[in-house]
């Protein structure tokens, strides 16, 4: 069994490099609008809707006709075609569920990656740089960890990101692992005060920089819209929005993955309620559950558990906050009763927990009968 993983590295071009990565994403951008405006023309025209194998057929004539484009990788140009039939596919896909938005032209400025197969148009040299068709020289390239032995190495993306330069390689690599021994079942309850309580008592708050990163975005985009259009101190504003935004993304991210990858050693069995977060984004709570990114969070829990060999499960969410884990009974709450007080059977909870119990035993009913002793003891009081 092989397991899909990426593994991304920074990137450090000098000046002609750099130069020469920017022109080239400049004329694959080029490019994609050009094959763009001839699929509208050829259905305008003809009434013909043209795909991949149509336009890729042309590839070999636009290159003999465009030196820029004949400088470059052909299997790279043959992706940026791929790149606009998938948008026209998720196009039609939309179409069908009652959606509109049809591909547009894109700008170069927001062109920023370009697809390479590993040994054609890219090379892992032996001293570990990369070297680039049509880019001068080998690329640096910071190597924080070394990709896993044995990996095979499939496809990789050449990125820009607020004016850095980064690569993506995706890597099959064998699952090494396979299915570990039972440790512990868990369940999860992903919250906007604590971000994640388990079933066992223990919580992670939501960080303090998510709150002074939402202030210090607010000053930069007032900033930003003070600057004239089309001045370069809008541009510079532009760009301090962009890396700010960026370095919030990093830390949001480097938190999800130290909190899954906490939740993937202790336990085995992990359980999380199976949100909507999309219609939860779309209410009064917005931009806290978006600050929050639950989805990165079990997106990263699910495929570090299937790499180690554990397992992920989703539950109905529904009632679990309301439910007793103990007697079953429903006991309506407001979002501003933090405490589980059922009197049915008197159990007094934090309301985090308790619901993470409910959707713990949901998910892994047997585990209600075994490590008992490992949940933190409710309180009772006399009914």
């Amino acid at each position: 069994m092989f397991m899909l993983r990426s593994f991304k590295y920074r990137l450090f071009p000098n000046p002609t490099q750099a130069a020469g990565l920017t022109d080239m994403l400049g004329s694959f951008c080029d490019l994609y609008n050009a094959c763009l405006q001839q699929r509208i023309e050829a259905y305008q025209r003809r009434g013909k809707s043209l795909g991949y194998i149509d336009q890729a057929n042309e590839l070999k004539a636009v290159r003999l006709a465009d030196e820029r484009l004949a400088g470059y990788s052909y299997s790279a140009e043959q992706q940026v075609v791929r790149r606009l039939d998938k948008a026209f596919k998720a196009f039609f896909g939309r179409v069908r569920r009652g959606k509109g938005g049809f591909p547009r032209f894109r700008a170069k400025s927001m062109f920023d990656s370009a697809d390479f197969r590993v040994g054609d148009g890219l090379t892992i040299c032996r001293n570990r740089k990369i070297t680039v068709v049509g880019i001068p020289g080998e690329i640096k390239v910071r190597w924080h960890r070394d990709l896993p032995a044995g990996a095979k190495i499939s496809t990789a993306v050449v990125m820009r990101s607020c004016g850095k330069w980064y690569i993506r390689f995706s890597v099959e690599t064998p699952d090494a692992y396979g299915p570990h021994p039972f440790r512990e079942a868990v369940g999860v309850d992903v919250g906007l005060t604590s971000l994640v309580a388990t079933s066992d008592g223990c919580r992670v708050p939501t960080p303090k920089w998510i709150g002074k990163a939402s202030k210090k975005q607010r000053r930069l985009q007032r900033a930003l819209a003070r600057c004239k259009r089309g001045s370069k101190s809008r541009l510079r504003a532009k760009m301090r929005l962009a890396r700010h935004a960026a370095r919030t993304a990093s830390q949001r991210r480097d938190f999800a993955h130290k909190v899954s990858r906490d939740l993937v050693n202790r336990y085995s069995h992990i359980a999380f309620e199976d949100l909507n977060i999309t219609g939860l984004a779309s209410g009064m709570l917005a931009k806290s559950v978006l600050n929050a990114a639950w989805g990165q969070l079990i997106s990263f829990t699910d495929y570090k558990a299937a790499y180690a060999g554990g397992l992920v499960a989703k539950v109905n969410p529904r009632g679990t906050s309301q439910e007793c884990d103990c007697c079953g009974r429903v006991t309506p709450k407001t979002l501003s009763e933090r405490i589980h007080d059922c009197p049915g059977c008197g159990t007094v909870e934090d309301r985090d927990i308790h619901a993470a119990k409910v959707i713990k035993h949901r998910a892994f009913p047997w585990s209600k009968g075994l490590g008992a002793s490992l949940e933190a003891s409710s309180q009772r009081v006399a009914a």
